[in-house]
Protein backbone atom coordinates (compact mmCIF):
# COMPACT_ATOMS: atom_id res chain seq x y z
CA UNK A 1 0.00 0.00 0.00
CA UNK A 2 3.07 2.19 -0.33
CA UNK A 3 3.26 4.65 -2.98
CA UNK A 4 6.02 6.00 -4.83
CA UNK A 5 5.59 10.20 -4.28
CA UNK A 6 5.15 9.17 -0.39
CA UNK A 7 8.37 7.08 -0.41
CA UNK A 8 10.00 9.94 -2.25
CA UNK A 9 8.60 12.85 0.59
CA UNK A 10 9.81 10.23 3.52
CA UNK A 11 13.26 10.36 2.27
CA UNK A 12 13.35 13.66 2.39
CA UNK A 13 10.87 15.08 4.84
CA UNK A 14 10.43 11.94 7.30
CA UNK A 15 7.42 13.58 9.20
CA UNK A 16 5.49 14.09 5.64
CA UNK A 17 4.18 10.20 5.43
CA UNK A 18 3.82 10.04 9.04
CA UNK A 19 1.52 13.45 9.11
CA UNK A 20 -0.71 12.22 6.46
CA UNK A 21 -0.54 8.81 7.49
CA UNK A 22 -2.05 9.81 11.19
CA UNK A 23 -4.19 12.68 8.74
CA UNK A 24 -5.87 9.73 7.39
CA UNK A 25 -6.39 7.16 10.54
CA UNK A 26 -8.00 10.71 12.16
CA UNK A 27 -10.71 10.48 9.61
CA UNK A 28 -11.30 7.32 9.05
CA UNK A 29 -11.71 7.36 13.22
CA UNK A 30 -14.12 10.08 12.46
CA UNK A 31 -15.94 8.70 9.87
CA UNK A 32 -16.64 5.90 12.13
CA UNK A 33 -17.99 7.62 14.83
CA UNK A 34 -20.00 9.50 12.73
CA UNK A 35 -21.75 6.63 11.09
CA UNK A 36 -22.12 5.37 14.61
CA UNK A 37 -24.06 8.42 15.84
CA UNK A 38 -26.03 8.41 12.56
CA UNK A 39 -27.26 5.12 13.27
CA UNK A 40 -28.27 5.66 16.78
CA UNK A 41 -30.09 9.38 15.74
CA UNK A 42 -32.15 7.89 12.77
CA UNK A 43 -32.64 4.25 14.86
CA UNK A 44 -34.16 6.93 17.72
CA UNK A 45 -35.80 9.38 15.30
CA UNK A 46 -38.02 6.23 13.49
CA UNK A 47 -38.83 4.98 16.73
CA UNK A 48 -37.10 1.50 15.95
CA UNK A 49 -36.61 -1.08 19.25
CA UNK A 50 -32.60 -0.35 19.87
CA UNK A 51 -30.13 -1.80 22.51
CA UNK A 52 -28.89 1.87 23.81
CA UNK A 53 -25.91 -0.08 26.05
CA UNK A 54 -24.51 -1.34 22.44
CA UNK A 55 -24.77 1.61 20.87
CA UNK A 56 -22.52 3.43 23.84
CA UNK A 57 -19.92 0.86 23.55
CA UNK A 58 -19.72 1.76 20.16
CA UNK A 59 -19.53 4.90 20.28
CA UNK A 60 -17.06 4.62 23.65
CA UNK A 61 -14.90 2.55 21.27
CA UNK A 62 -15.05 4.89 18.35
CA UNK A 63 -14.03 7.91 20.88
CA UNK A 64 -10.99 5.77 22.26
CA UNK A 65 -9.18 4.96 18.70
CA UNK A 66 -10.35 8.31 17.69
CA UNK A 67 -7.96 10.10 20.92
CA UNK A 68 -5.74 7.41 20.04
CA UNK A 69 -5.19 8.82 16.85
CA UNK A 70 -5.31 11.97 17.65
CA UNK A 71 -2.12 11.73 19.72
CA UNK A 72 -0.27 11.15 16.27
CA UNK A 73 -0.67 14.37 14.83
CA UNK A 74 0.08 16.50 17.90
CA UNK A 75 2.85 19.12 16.71
CA UNK A 76 1.52 18.61 13.39
CA UNK A 77 0.46 22.20 11.44
CA UNK A 78 -3.30 22.40 11.24
CA UNK A 79 -5.56 20.55 8.53
CA UNK A 80 -8.68 22.56 7.21
CA UNK A 81 -9.77 19.15 6.41
CA UNK A 82 -9.90 17.74 10.06
CA UNK A 83 -10.95 21.27 11.32
CA UNK A 84 -14.20 20.82 9.07
CA UNK A 85 -15.06 16.74 9.64
CA UNK A 86 -14.43 17.69 13.51
CA UNK A 87 -16.94 20.99 12.76
CA UNK A 88 -19.21 18.35 10.94
CA UNK A 89 -18.84 15.59 13.97
CA UNK A 90 -20.18 17.98 16.65
CA UNK A 91 -22.75 19.07 15.06
CA UNK A 92 -24.02 15.43 14.85
CA UNK A 93 -23.36 14.56 17.98
CA UNK A 94 -25.39 17.46 18.70
CA UNK A 95 -28.45 16.50 17.04
CA UNK A 96 -27.70 12.56 18.37
CA UNK A 97 -27.69 14.42 21.87
CA UNK A 98 -30.94 16.22 21.95
CA UNK A 99 -32.81 13.04 20.15
CA UNK A 100 -31.13 10.63 23.35
CA UNK A 101 -32.57 13.78 25.32
CA UNK A 102 -36.37 13.34 24.00
CA UNK A 103 -36.22 9.59 23.91
CA UNK A 104 -34.98 9.65 28.00
CA UNK A 105 -37.88 12.43 28.83
CA UNK A 106 -40.88 9.79 27.41
CA UNK A 107 -38.86 7.17 29.36
CA UNK A 108 -38.71 9.26 32.49
CA UNK A 109 -42.51 9.93 31.34
CA UNK A 110 -43.21 6.48 31.01
CA UNK A 111 -42.06 5.20 34.26
CA UNK A 112 -43.37 7.81 36.66
CA UNK A 113 -46.93 6.89 34.79
CA UNK A 114 -46.19 3.59 35.91
CA UNK A 115 -44.96 4.17 39.17
CA UNK A 116 -47.59 6.30 39.92
CA UNK A 117 -50.06 3.89 39.10
CA UNK A 118 -48.32 0.66 41.24
CA UNK A 119 -48.59 3.54 44.50
CA UNK A 120 -52.17 3.95 43.48
CA UNK A 121 -53.27 0.28 43.23
CA UNK A 122 -51.01 -0.88 46.22
CA UNK A 123 -52.57 2.00 48.43
CA UNK A 124 -55.95 1.02 50.68
CA UNK A 125 -56.86 4.71 50.79
CA UNK A 126 -55.91 4.93 54.16
CA UNK A 127 -53.62 8.04 54.16
CA UNK A 128 -54.75 9.89 50.86
CA UNK A 129 -58.14 10.51 51.36
CA UNK A 130 -56.97 12.63 54.60
CA UNK A 131 -54.22 13.93 52.70
CA UNK A 132 -56.56 15.03 49.35
CA UNK A 133 -59.47 16.29 51.49
CA UNK A 134 -57.26 18.25 53.99
CA UNK A 135 -57.75 22.00 53.74
CA UNK A 136 -54.74 23.28 52.17
CA UNK A 137 -52.67 26.19 53.40
CA UNK A 138 -51.41 29.12 51.94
Amino acid sequence: MYDAPALARSESAPGAVRGTASHSTVAVSIQRLEEIVDQETLALRTRKAINLKDFNDRKSQALLELTRSLKHLEGAGPDPALAARVGALKVKLAVNQAALRVHLEAVREVSATISDALRQAESDGTYTQAISSAPRRP
